[in-house]
């Protein structure tokens, strides 16, 4: 979907001001993903720096287990939430194909719709 990959980081200087934080829906992705979300809210992300929105990507198909579940709950009431979900392909580093229908709302939002 495009942008600028800044790791476990924070952006820049030169790294445009506003940001759509990525996680893994497995324990460790959401807890990092909370624990990010709580330094925004006590203002201790980098000066300028405005978190958009949060982008859930799935890490195995099928449904979560309820206490992840739970965690994305805890999340979605903070900010909003785009879900991705398990793509097969992109596991084999395969990213030509079409972007999955669940998805079409953070493609519209990153400027990559189909």
């Amino acid at each position: 979907y495009g942008g600028h990959d800044c790791g476990r980081n924070w952006p820049g200087p030169a790294d445009p001001p506003s940001v759509l934080l990525v996680a893994r829906t497995h324990a460790a992705g959401l807890a990092a993903a909370l624990n990010a979300l709580e330094i925004f809210r006590r203002g201790e992300a980098p000066h300028g720096l405005d978190l958009d929105a949060v982008v859930l990507v799935a890490d195995a198909p099928g449904r979560l287990p309820r206490r992840l579940a739970e965690h994305v709950k805890v999340i979605e009431s903070a900010i909003d939430v785009y879900r991705v979900p398990w793509v097969p392909a992109w596991r084999l580093g395969d990213l030509n194909g079409q972007p999955p229908r669940e998805a079409e709302a953070l493609a519209r939002l990153t400027g990559r719709s189909r």
